[in-house]
Formats: C-alpha cells, sequence, structure tokens
C-alpha cells in the first residue's frame, strides 16, 4: 500500500461511526418555540406543548389515550401500578434491564420464558408452563419493533385471567395490518429515550384504551393529585416539561423521514450480507409497518469463521461501534440469576441469541460511505 492510500485508510478510520444517532429538530425552530415557553413562563405541569404532543402523538400512533412521561422506564412501573400487579409476572429475559426492574420495584416476581428465534421475542408456547396460581400479568416485549404474536398471547391471558403489559419501547409507529401494536394487550409503553427512532431527549409513553384509565394513570405520575387539595393515591412525579414537549413536536414532523432514512440502510445491509455465511438477520414481515430502530445481526461462528465478540472488537478497532443488544441476557445479573427461570437450560435460544447477536449501525444520518465501511469489516475478517 502507497503512502496516499495508507493516509486515506487513516483518515476513513479516524472518523467514528457511532451505533445510532438522535433525531434533532431544527434549532431555529425550536429557539422559536422556547421563546413562546420563555413568554409565558409556564414550563411544566400540562402546559400547552404538552397538550399538543399528547393529542398529536395519539394522533401519529394510531392510540385512543396517550399519557406522557419523563422517561421510559417510568410507564411500566406506573402500568404495573395502575393494574395492581402483585405476584409473578411472565416475561423474557432478552431486553433491557428496565423491563425486568419494573416488576421487581413493584415488589413482584419476574418468571423468565425462553424466546422465538424469528422475532427475539417471547416464545407464546412456553408461557403457559410457567404459570402458576401466583401469577397476575405477562410482559412481554416488541423487541427491536419486531412484534410478538399478540393474539396468541392475548388468548393464553384470557384463558388464566392474565394481564399483558407490552413494552413497547422499540416499537413506535409499528403496525401490523393497519392496527399500531401499541392498541394490543391492557397497556404498552414507549420510549423516547435519545436513541430511539423518535426522542424527546429523554421521554415515553404509556398508552391505555379508555378515559378512565387515562385519567388514573395522569393522577399516579403527578403525585396522586386529583385537584388542588386531594390526593387519590399515592403517586410519583413523572410530568413532561415545556421544552420537551416543543422538542417532541418537532421530531414528530420528521420521523416518517428519517425512518424511510433508516429502511434505505435496512436494504443496503440486506442486500450485501445476504449471502455472507454464518451471518444472519430479519428480514420485512408481510402487513407489518416496521420502524427499522435496530439492525441485529447473528453471528454463527462455525459457518462465519469468527465468533461474534471477534467482529465486534475488529469492528472497534476500525471506529465502527456496534452494540452487543441484548448481552448478557437480564437473567445472568446478580439480581435474578438465582431465580429458578434463570437458568440457561430453561432460556436456550435467548441464551443462544444473546451469545451471537450484533446491532449494526442504524440511523438516519448514515451515508453511503458509512455502510461501506461496516460492510466491508463484516465481509473482510
Amino acid at each position: 500500500m502507497d503512502h496516499k492510500n495508507k493516509k486515506k485508510t487513516k483518515d476513513m478510520s479516524e472518523k467514528q461511526i457511532t451505533v445510532t444517532s438522535p433525531l434533532l429538530p431544527n434549532l431555529d425552530e425550536f429557539n422559536e418555540m422556547l421563546k413562546e415557553i420563555w413568554a409565558s413562563k409556564w414550563i411544566t405541569n400540562n402546559g400547552s406543548f404538552h397538550q399538543q404532543l399528547e393529542k398529536a402523538l395519539a394522533e401519529y400512533l394510531k392510540v385512543p389515550y396517550i399519557s406522557l412521561f419523563t422517561n421510559g422506564t417510568l410507564p411500566l412501573l406506573t402500568a404495573l401500578q395502575a393494574l395492581r400487579i402483585t405476584g409473578e409476572v411472565i416475561t423474557t429475559p432478552y431486553s433491557f434491564v428496565a423491563t425486568t426492574h419494573s416488576i421487581w420495584w413493584n415488589g413482584c416476581k419476574p418468571v423468565f420464558v425462553d424466546i422465538e428465534e424469528d422475532t427475539c421475542g417471547i416464545d407464546p408456547d412456553k408461557i403457559e408452563a410457567a404459570i402458576t396460581p401466583k401469577t397476575t400479568a405477562i410482559m412481554p416485549v416488541h423487541c427491536y419493533g419486531k412484534p410478538v404474536k399478540m393474539k396468541r398471547i392475548q388468548e393464553i391471558a384470557d384463558k388464566y385471567g392474565l394481564k399483558v403489559i407490552y413494552d413497547a419501547a422499540h416499537a413506535f409507529g409499528v403496525e401490523v395490518d393497519g392496527e399500531s401494536v401499541l392498541n394490543a394487550g391492557d397497556m404498552s409503553t414507549l420510549s423516547f429515550h435519545a436513541t430511539k427512532v423518535y426522542n424527546t431527549l429523554e421521554g415515553g409513553a404509556l398508552i391505555m384504551h379508555d378515559e378512565q384509565t387515562k385519567k388514573r394513570i395522569d393522577y399516579l405520575k403527578n403525585f396522586g393529585f386529583a385537584g388542588e387539595t386531594e390526593v387519590v393515591a399515592p403517586g410519583i412525579n413523572s410530568k413532561v416539561d415545556e421544552v420537551r414537549s416543543a422538542y417532541g413536536l418537532l421530531n414528530l414532523r420528521q420521523v416518517d423521514a428519517a425512518i424511510e432514512k433508516r429502511h434505505q440502510v435496512a436494504v443496503k445491509y440486506r442486500d450485501a450480507l445476504r449471502n455472507v455465511s454464518g451471518i444472519r438477520f430479519f428480514d420485512d414481515i408481510e402487513g407489518v409497518r416496521h420502524n427499522y430502530s435496530y439492525f441485529p445481526v447473528f453471528i454463527n461462528k462455525d459457518e462465519y469463521g469468527i465468533s461474534r465478540d471477534d467482529l465486534y472488537f475488529k469492528m472497534r478497532e476500525a471506529n465502527v461501534l456496534g452494540r452487543r443488544y441484548f448481552y448478557p441476557l437480564i437473567s445472568t445479573f446478580s439480581t435474578y440469576r438465582g431465580l429458578p427461570s434463570a437458568t440457561p437450560d430453561n432460556l436456550p435460544v435467548a441464551t443462544r441469541l444473546a451469545n451471537e447477536v450484533i446491532c449494526l449501525p442504524m440511523h438516519h444520518e448514515l451515508s453511503d460511505g458509512d455502510i461501506e465501511r461496516v460492510l466491508d469489516v463484516i465481509k473482510n475478517k
């Protein structure tokens, strides 16, 4: 390699390709909204932008009622409180820790069930065997935005009188045959963290089906206040301020364009990797509106030639940041590893996929050159 080519390679490697990049509103437009907030001096407590954002999100997401929260974990905690969940909650070990932490914080016992290979979501065929007289709810996750088998899960829940709370942190805008996945179950939660397809810096939401439940949720996220002097429940403080609400309104205007750019990235990854031995990825599901929030690939060491971890560190050396998401499993963490359901023998698919997965860079700002760099590292192992 001559000096010129060496310099080119060095320059390329110095630019870090991140696994994600936040969707940011236009700064001039945001400043104009900030001026309105400053003029009104109403910066929190159900202000105008907060009300506008709830309405706009309900319309965009095709849901009847939505309540905004300051992050994506508090809706999980509040949903369990609102539905008065006790005892055991069946869930997945293949998720972000907040899913299981919310169960633990509510004084309930998480019961782990294995996942399906084709969605990385909870396997409905394994749920019934995990049900005991203490089971009160199921908390599935639409992992990577891939819808789980919602109809089958609801049939099981109805049969045993269980509540279903969906952790839909990854599933912003995801639909099946034109119906939002957020309308499934008793409630669904969203995360609007900066790493998500749609963000409000930090934030989240809880989706419910009726006005009475919406009112109860709004009480619970505001200390339990039902009026100036009446407290109806031991609530918490999860209110969203006007600054983040304004930011969210602006981001909602551009989220569809960002999702389409993510789609184009996914198409390029698939076209390039489809015939690479030892690399498996998800294709689109017929009838599903995807949001392309992540692009996980699964590495079969024997077929690919090197392990997932070998590839992960090779990518880092090339300044290409992937993420082993979700590794390790929640069930392996110290708080949960002693649970009877946390053993690898009970979770063979989840255990294997956690050791094979790496999420490739996926966001709206990836250039063709960025994508080629990612692919070059994978192909030239």
